[in-house]
């Protein structure tokens, strides 16, 4: 190839990895939109705190697998564009919940009405996560393709991860700002400027993507009609249990942060008085800022050290962490950032489990990637299918949150973390023996059959 043709080549690969690190910020922000939304509904409907997450993350378990076959039928381009007009009409759902069936009773949960609006926001929710199904399964696989797998591999994940922290971090942080103190009158009005900057945004990223050239080195051409595939992605052990382990791991992700708000907003547990759910926004978000900082100090290191490495040490001090919180005095007090509609930026007195709960950002920030990186190790071309079923477990983020919000509301918010603890066990074992490719006698190289159109 001459140096023009590599240079051209250089150009559009830069190009493809921007646009992929584009859209891991537009997951993280619609993801975590869900939890901080929780607020505003708990306080209506107790039990329904982390409902809109769980209806974000359902999603993925129907649009996991059809996410993949779209990927490898149409497309990485076309279904980003796909995921972009639906994520669209998702928040569009959203805003309306905040407008109509206020008054409307559907049916009644432990005798409490529950009402048309409510329904159409966990719509919303779910037709949202859809969306971010589609694009998680868009870039991950590209950005492991774009850097050739390996350490190299996991470095761009990390780094396109270090935007979807960003905006994890200010998503958080912008409904808090917005809603301030829950109380009854709080309604999805009050977030509707943040709905509004999300549609356009939405608007925004359909047409970047529209005009940018995304490598498509899976679909193929010149009198190719099909891949043989003798095995599946379900044939290799560690591919397997790598997806296990995303379905804990987000649950992981999700539920550190989405049960600290809820505890947090609880003044009689927190001992919060004042702009308690600012306060829970605020702090969380230094959690999905923490995730930022891993994912940048990963993206430095991961080209020397491995995926497993990182994957062992993080697991194994989260662990340490969560521990430490649960056991520590609520009594123990710590100051740390926070926003008050009054004074803006300050700080507050919350109590120092918070603190250890959000240093936890420091190691989810790096999980999904190596567990990524090393579950579609060695998969060749059962790499775009395995990428569908990584998305159909990320279910977990829903289920695992939801099963410990049940367990905080019935025994407390901190017994509820031993469930987190359990997850992150089973991620050492991954780390330890489970990543462990031993299916190598299945080949995974290309093998394309004419098209008999054109002999």
């Amino acid at each position: 190839m001459s140096k023009t043709g590599t240079a051209t080549a250089g150009k559009g690969s830069i190009v493809a990895i921007v646009a992929m690190f584009f859209l891991f910020a537009m997951i993280s922000f619609v993801t975590n939109l869900a939890a901080p939304l929780g607020t505003i509904w708990k306080n209506n409907y107790e039990w329904s705190g982390m409902l809109g997450n769980m209806m974000n993350f359902l999603a993925y378990l129907f649009m996991g697998i059809p996410a993949g076959n779209m990927l490898v039928r149409i497309g990485y381009k076309k279904t980003a564009l796909t995921a972009m007009a639906v994520g669209l009409v998702g928040l569009i759902f959203q805003w309306l919940s905040g407008r109509v069936g206020g008054t409307v009773e559907v049916f009644a949960v432990a005798g409490q009405a529950v009402t048309l609006n409510f329904i159409i926001y966990l719509l919303g929710a779910f037709i949202c996560g859809f969306c971010v199904c589609m694009l998680n399964t868009v870039v991950n696989p590209m950005l492991n393709l774009l850097g050739g797998g390996g350490n190299t591999g996991n470095q761009l994940v990390q780094a396109g991860g270090s935007f979807n922290s960003l905006a994890g971090t200010l998503t958080p942080l912008f409904v808090g700002m917005l809603i301030g103190q829950v109380t009854d009158r709080t309604s999805m009005l009050d977030v509707a400027p943040l709905l509004y900057i999300a549609m356009g945004v939405f608007v925004i990223a359909f047409v970047i993507i529209s005009c940018v050239a995304i490598p498509e080195p899976h679909m193929k051409k010149g009198g190719v009609a099909k891949v043989k595939y003798s095995h599946s992605a379900w044939n290799f052990r560690h591919t397997l249990l790598g997806v296990i382990g995303i379905f804990f791991y987000v649950g992981i992700e999700v539920g550190i942060p989405g049960v600290l708000i809820f505890y947090l907003s609880d003044p009689e547990a927190s001992g919060i008085t004042t702009n308690a759910t600012a306060v829970a926004g605020g702090v969380a978000a230094i959690y999905w800022l923490l995730m930022l900082v891993g994912r940048l100090v990963s993206t430095v290191i991961s080209g020397k050290v491995s995926s497993r490495t990182q994957l062992l040490v993080v697991t194994i001090t989260a662990i340490c962490l969560i521990c430490g919180a649960i056991f520590l005095s609520s009594d123990i007090r710590v100051s740390m950032p926070a926003y008050s509609a009054a004074d803006g930026f300050t700080t507050a007195e919350v109590p120092a489990k918070a603190l250890l709960l959000v240093l936890c950002g420091l190691c989810t920030s790096v999980m999904w990637g190596g567990i990524f990186n090393l579950a579609v190790e060695g998969l060749g071309k059962y790499t775009a299918q395995a990428s569908g079923f990584f998305m159909m477990m990320v279910v977990g983020g829903g289920v695992m949150p939801l099963i410990q919000n049940a367990i905080a509301n019935s025994v407390g918010y901190m017994a509820s973390y031993w469930l987190v603890v359990a997850m992150l066990a089973y991620l050492l074992f991954y780390a330890v023996a489970g990543c462990k490719n031993v299916n190598k006698d299945i080949p995974v190289d290309e093998e394309s059959v004419p098209d008999p159109r054109n002999l």
